[in-house]
C-alpha cells in the first residue's frame, strides 16, 4: 500500500512543476512599430554665422580750421553731397582783408625789386667806366638780393592768407551723407575743437567681423577666391537677408594678443541706401563642407550624454548608430560620419527601441516636426 502511493504521487508533483514553470516564463515581447526613412545624399548649403557691424568706409568729422562765427550753412540735413559742395561758411571778412593786404604787399616787394635791379644795372655800367665806385656796386646788389627775400616773402604770405580764406569755406571732403549739425547759426567755432558734422560715404559700405586667429587662412584664401554666394548678409531684424554679394575688403593687420581675435571687414554695394553706418547684423560665410551631403529628419536624432545616435533598420532589427552631426538644413541634418546614402532610419517609434530591439513597419504614432 505504502508503494502504491509513491508511484501515485509522482505524476501528480511533476504536474504541478510543470504547471509552475509555465506561468513563471517571461512573456514574449511583440515588435515596436516604427516609421522609417532614406537616408539622402543631396546638397547641402549652409553658413557659419559672425556678429557684424557696418561701418562706412570714409567716415570723418567735420572741423574748422580757422576761428570765427557761422555765417552760412548750405545743405539740409541728413541729406547726401557731393563733393566739394559748400557746407559752412565762417565769417570771411577778416579773412578776405587779410588776403587782398598779403597781395598789395607782394605788389610793393616786387615793386622794390623792379627798382633794385635796375640800380643793379645801373650801376654795372658806371663801374665798366669806372664811374661809380665799387662799393656802391655792392651796395646795390645786396639791395637787389634783399628785395628777391622779401618777394619770396610776401609770396608766402599770399598763399597763406589765400589758404585761411579757403578755409572760411568748409566743403565736402568726399561724396557722402552729411549728419545732423552740431552748430548753429551765429555759433563760435574753436580751430581744431568744435564740431560742426559728421560725413560718411554711403556706396559701397563694409561690414566688420571678429574672427579666432584659426580661421585667418581660411579668409585670406576666401580674400583670393570667392565668389557671389560666398558672403551672405542678414539684417538686424534676424529675418531679412541683404540681396547684395560681398567680397573681402581687408583684413587687420595683426592678431589682437589679449583676445587671440582679428578684424576682417567685407564690403557691400549699397545703391538703395539698405545698410547703414553702425548698424548691427549678422555675416553669414559659406562653410567649406558645403556640397552633397548624407541627410536626414532632425527628429530621428537622440542625444545621450552629449552624443548623437540613430536608429537604423536592418529587416527586422533595429541597430543603434553613433552619428556625427554637421549644420541643419531646414528640417533636416548633415551627417557627417555614421550613416550612409541608401540606408533606412528609423524617424518615429524609436522611443521604446533599444539596440538590437524587434521592429515591425508602419503603425507609429507621428510626431510634431522639428522647427527649423
Amino acid at each position: 500500500m505504502k508503494n502504491n502511493y509513491i508511484f501515485l504521487m509522482a505524476p501528480v508533483i511533476l504536474l504541478a512543476v510543470a504547471c509552475g514553470n509555465h506561468k513563471n516564463a517571461a512573456p514574449v515581447v511583440p515588435p515596436t512599430p516604427v516609421n522609417i526613412t532614406e537616408a539622402k545624399q543631396a546638397e547641402a548649403t549652409y553658413y557659419d554665422n559672425y556678429q557684424g557691424t557696418v561701418v562706412a568706409l570714409n567716415n570723418v568729422e567735420l572741423r574748422s580750421q580757422v576761428a570765427g562765427f557761422i555765417t552760412g550753412i548750405f545743405f539740409k540735413e541728413g541729406e547726401v553731397v557731393q563733393k566739394g559742395k559748400p557746407l559752412y561758411e565762417i565769417d570771411r571778412r577778416k579773412y578776405l582783408d587779410a588776403y587782398q593786404q598779403a597781395q598789395a604787399n607782394l605788389l610793393s616787394a616786387q615793386a622794390n625789386l623792379t627798382k633794385a635791379q635796375k640800380d643793379v644795372d645801373r650801376y654795372n655800367m658806371l663801374l665798366k667806366n669806372d664811374a661809380v665806385a665799387r662799393q656802391t656796386v655792392d651796395q646795390a646788389t645786396a639791395a637787389y638780393e634783399t628785395s628777391k627775400s622779401q618777394v619770396a616773402i610776401a609770396k608766402a604770405a599770399v598763399s597763406s592768407a589765400k589758404t585761411d580764406l579757403s578755409y572760411a569755406t568748409i566743403v565736402a571732403p568726399f561724396t557722402g551723407r552729411i549728419g545732423i549739425s552740431q552748430v548753429k547759426l551765429g555759433s563760435q567755432i574753436t580751430p581744431g575743437t568744435t564740431l560742426l558734422n559728421t560725413i560718411s560715404s554711403e556706396n559701397p559700405i563694409g561690414v566688420d567681423v571678429v574672427i579666432n586667429e584659426q580661421d585667418i587662412n581660411r579668409f585670406y584664401k576666401l580674400q583670393q577666391h570667392s565668389t557671389d554666394t560666398t558672403f551672405k548678409l542678414q539684417l538686424s531684424d534676424g529675418v531679412t537677408t541683404y540681396n547684395k554679394p560681398g567680397k573681402i575688403l581687408a583684413i587687420d593687420r595683426g592678431v589682437n594678443n589679449q583676445t587671440g581675435t582679428i578684424k576682417v571687414r567685407v564690403q557691400f554695394a549699397n545703391e538703395q541706401d539698405v545698410l547703414k553706418d553702425g548698424m548691427s547684423c549678422v555675416l553669414k560665410v559659406l562653410n567649406n563642407e558645403s556640397g552633397d551631403r548624407v541627410q536626414i529628419p532632425y527628429k530621428a536624432v537622440t542625444e545621450q550624454m552629449g552624443e548623437f545616435f540613430v536608429f537604423v533598420a536592418k529587416d527586422t532589427v533595429a541597430q543603434q548608430r553613433k552619428v556625427t552631426l554637421g549644420p541643419r538644413v531646414g528640417f533636416d541634418v548633415v551627417i557627417m560620419s555614421g550613416i550612409s546614402a541608401g540606408e533606412k532610419v528609423i524617424t518615429e517609434g524609436f522611443q521604446r527601441l533599444q539596440d538590437g530591439g524587434k521592429i515591425t513597419l508602419g503603425g507609429a504614432a507621428a510626431s510634431a516636426p522639428a522647427k527649423k
